[in-house]
């Protein structure tokens, strides 16, 4: 079994999103349920609602997983492991205060040395801990040898025991850290294989400590994506950065085929430019990933976006945009090389139903022309309407095709209306009201 583990803190950003795309991929491709586990034991940071709003958006990007668990909802097993550990003597009791904890962090400070624990309450005795009516956190013995993994991207691993610390894994009010409830809900539901990004790298011996320390004898496969940088900086793109968020790229009309085919290509070298998931589950390989972190590119996804507004069936696009007829989403489509958004192109199509200001330049024309539409039958074709409107008010060349293609579009540029007109011939009412 695979696992996608976000953590209900705030919006779903890029990051997270390619990490759930490729877990989905690689559950396809090995024949493996794909678990969403929520990770909410950070109570402090859990914003409401987001845990719904992270299911929402794997739907839209259809992700299928088997079934959807809160890490809360294994507190208590986690808290037997912790048990299981101290009578085993490979955890201990550490009574340790802030302050004195504080202290030594300014020592290392003062001294250019990374910080680490000292020890001090790994050798006290039991008698001694059973009389301590002071609170305190369960920490994870060191481990004796170094922590080894191979990760499937980046290669070989080799953590010392000093690189790994005897590191909390209960808080004081009893509640897991992350490492330790990852580790534990990793062994209970048999994880096979954890894609995730290189910052939680340094994670990854702690949790094997804990399944070593257990006496867990299953190998789990790592896969950690490298970064996403922003383009212009080259900095990691931080959570706070509006493109970063999945809801805000998608609230702008970016296509999820689209944003899906950008992350899945970047750090890639694929067979193709523009592609669907289900083309990619047919050549990923997940080592063939970069190492390298990733630049987000936002001219990128705007071409990939157009691309996949080309694909798309003309019915579906025409009800994003609020309506039911084919020939609106061909109507849509004459706007792609112009716009890179839906909304971009949603804001052209519905300028067309709008009311119009008079024609600067071209007041009387215009309003002579409109008079004349309000009037006219159905006509099929382009030319006849011109035929007919230079009958009825002897507009012809320049009076006529400016004003008609504003009266038709609600701009004096773009598509031609030899294209527009046949799209729009039975909105003409509506159009010139």
């Amino acid at each position: 079994m695979l696992r996608f583990a976000p953590s209900p803190t705030g919006d779903m950003h890029i990051g997270n999103l390619r990490v759930a795309l490729i877990n989905h991929i690689l559950s396809k491709q090995l024949d493996e349920e794909l678990l969403v586990r929520i990770e909410d034991t950070d109570r402090e940071r859990n914003v409401d609602g987001k845990d719904k709003e992270i299911l929402e958006i794997l739907n839209l990007f259809s992700i299928n997983y088997s079934r959807v668990v809160h890490q809360s909802e294994n507190i208590k097993y986690q808290t037997q492991m912790a048990m299981k550990l101290l009578l085993d003597k490979k955890a201990f009791n550490c009574f340790c205060s802030d302050e004195a904890l504080d202290q030594d962090r300014e020592e290392a400070k003062k001294t250019k040395t990374p910080y680490r624990y000292s020890g001090f309450c790994e050798t006290i005795s039991d008698e001694t801990k059973f009389n301590c009516n002071a609170p305190f956190v369960v920490r994870l013995k060191k481990p004796d040898e170094n922590i080894k993994f191979t990760d499937l991207v980046k290669g070989p691993f080799d953590y010392e025991p000093f690189d790994i610390d005897s590191f909390i894994i209960l808080r004081q009010d009893k509640s897991p850290t992350y490492n330790f409830a990852c580790a534990i809900d990793d062994m209970l539901f048999d994880i096979s294989t954890v894609v995730r990004g290189e910052d939680q790298l340094p994670n990854t011996p702690k949790q094997i400590q804990i399944r070593e320390a257990l006496g867990y004898q299953r190998e789990i496969n790592y896969i950690h994506l490298p970064m996403i940088l922003d383009f212009e900086t080259g900095k990691k793109m931080s959570k706070r950065d509006e493109s970063s968020s999945v809801r805000w790229l998608v609230d702008q009309g970016y296509l999820p085929s689209a944003i899906a085919n950008y992350l899945i290509l970047i750090g890639y070298n694929p067979p193709v430019e523009v592609f669907t998931m289900e083309e990619a589950m047919e050549w990923f390989d997940v080592n063939k990933l970069s190492k390298a972190p990733a630049k987000f590119d936002i001219q990128k996804l705007n071409f990939l976006n157009r691309e996949h507004l080309k694909m798309m069936d003309e019915l579906r696009l025409s009800k994003i945009l609020g309506f039911a007829d084919k020939d609106i989403g061909i109507l849509a489509k004459l706007y792609i090389e112009e716009c890179d958004t839906i909304n971009q192109i949603k804001e052209k199509v519905l300028a067309i139903f709008s009311p119009k200001e008079p024609l600067k330049g071209f007041e009387a024309e215009y309003n002579l022309l409109k008079e004349c539409l309000k009037d006219a039958p159905y006509i099929s074709e382009l030319e006849d309407l011109k035929i007919y409107i230079t009958k009825q008010t002897k507009l012809k060349d320049k009076k006529l095709a400016i004003p008609l293609r504003y009266a038709l579009t609600n701009a004096t540029n773009g598509p031609s209306i030899s294209e527009v007109y046949p799209l729009l011939r039975n909105y003409l009412g509506e159009i010139v009201k």
